[in-house]
């Protein structure tokens, strides 16, 4: 999304007079010029949004300041997050490490939108390419092993990764079984998830594949590939589209 784009999402009350605008303007890139990660950084963001209308109209702040945009609700519990420039993360976003967990690495202009939860521990991490975009109540969880997402992946609401599983055994109760991993998780450039897509560990998603909504992909899905279903499968390839 351009500078351009941002900014005709970024629309004040219709109510307010030319003045008013630009003065609420003047203080919206006054505070967005220290907003960070810091607590200095977290302050000055919470004062930008005064004047900020809520969810994808915060996008445009994450284009005034290169640190980006961090809502004053996400809670931020990790010490090796790596941010890239014009990030946004939205409201109430939970970004965790649990014990041992591994660095999240978030690319240049990657956006993650409200209730979405990036967990890592047990050596797993996280990394996600640049002009990615999260949507809303996601949830990822790199235990074990990790979760990779390329460049501009398209993630709809309420999709779940999960790395590991635990194991079943009949001589432990389930919280006492350990965690076990078919493998990392790798999401190809491009691709896009429809919404409530769950991805467990071991799976290659490739470029450019679509996985329909409600799948759950226990299987590699090729380069190209339209995938659905439970568990998902291939239904057909995009470039066979050109030819119908």
């Amino acid at each position: 999304m351009s500078h351009q784009q941002n900014f005709k999402m970024y629309k004040y009350s219709q109510n307010d007079s030319r003045i008013i605008r630009a003065l609420k303007m003047r203080w919206v890139r006054f505070w967005m010029r220290f907003a960070g990660l810091n607590a200095i950084g977290r302050i000055a963001t919470r004062l930008a949004t005064w004047f900020a209308l809520p969810h994808k109209a915060g996008i445009y702040l994450a284009y005034l300041n290169n640190r980006g945009y961090i809502a004053p609700s996400a809670i931020i519990h990790h010490s090796e997050l790596r941010s890239g420039t014009n990030i946004f993360i939205g409201d109430r976003v939970i970004i965790y490490q649990a014990k041992n967990g591994g660095f999240v690495e978030i690319g240049d202009q990657v956006c993650i939108f409200r209730d979405t939860v990036l967990e890592t521990g047990n050596g797993g991490y996280i990394t996600i390419g640049p002009t990615t975009s999260i949507h809303p109540r996601c949830q990822l969880n790199a235990y074990v092993a990790p979760i990779e997402i390329g460049i501009g992946v398209e993630i709809a609401p309420n999709c779940a990764f999960y790395s590991y599983n635990h194991g079943f055994a009949p001589d432990k109760t389930i919280h006492e079984q350990p965690l076990e991993t078919r493998g990392g998780i790798y999401i190809g450039d491009h691709s896009w998830l429809g919404v409530g897509v769950t991805v467990l560990s071991g799976v290659r998603i490739g470029k450019g594949a679509v996985i329909g909504a409600g799948s759950i992909v226990t299987h590699d899905i090729p380069d190209g590939a339209v995938a659905a279903g439970v568990p998902a499968r291939v239904n057909k390839m995009r470039n066979d589209l050109a030819t119908e």
